[in-house]
């Protein structure tokens, strides 16, 4: 079996990767087939992908941490942090950091479609554990393994262990689309005066 898209075995690859087929019931078409997404194992122990319930709208993604393994990372005064190595199967995230997790999975996303990460909820509600870039945005031609970059928004130091969720899936049809210039400027559509806050409070 062979890596996704002409994969040429890189380094991030160990020789007992393995590829799977997994199901995801977020491409629904008409006739009611579900599309495969193809899922690449770096590592025999990275966990796939899993819908909590049955009609979950995202799937958990988890982290993949192996013993010696560096994981970049940044300080909350934007200083890189060299010494974040994964010990005994967890790594420590400083208050403030950020820090990109490994997944230990290379996801072969079709054509038309991306995959978007989610933060969890009660990991950030809980923890003030979310994405440093809020959405992470998945391109159907990237083909290397997925990182999810999380930030430590809390006080605290905060652990993430080996088959720890860390984030949610979702895989988006796109809208191509294509722009135009304009010779007048929009007007205006309904009562809205401006943003960030301006339709007020209360309601």
């Amino acid at each position: 079996l062979q890596p996704p898209r002409g994969m040429k075995s890189p380094a991030l690859l160990v020789p007992m990767a393995i590829h799977c087929e997994w199901r995801s019931n977020l491409i629904q078409h008409k006739d009611n087939s579900v599309t495969q997404i193809g899922v690449y194992q770096i590592h025999p122990e990275a966990q796939l992908p899993s819908y909590a319930t049955a009609q979950s709208a995202c799937f958990d993604i988890s982290a993949c941490l192996l013993d010696g393994e560096s994981i970049a990372a940044f300080s909350a005064y934007n200083a890189t942090v060299i010494n974040n190595s994964v010990r005994d199967g967890k790594v420590i995230m400083q208050s403030g950091s950020r820090m990109l997790v490994p997944t230990g999975l290379v996801f072969d996303i079709p054509e038309g479609y991306s995959l978007r990460l989610h933060p969890r909820s009660g990991l950030a509600y809980k923890s003030g554990i979310t994405l440093a870039n809020c959405e992470g945005v998945i391109d159907s031609d990237y083909w290397h393994q997925t990182f999810v970059a999380l930030i430590n928004t809390s006080h605290c130091e905060f652990t993430i262990h080996h088959g720890d969720r860390i984030a949610q899936g979702e895989i988006v049809a796109l809208m191509p689309s294509t722009f135009h210039t304009l010779t007048e400027a929009p007007q205006q559509r309904t009562q809205r005066q401006g943003g960030f806050g301006s339709t007020g409070q209360n309601t």
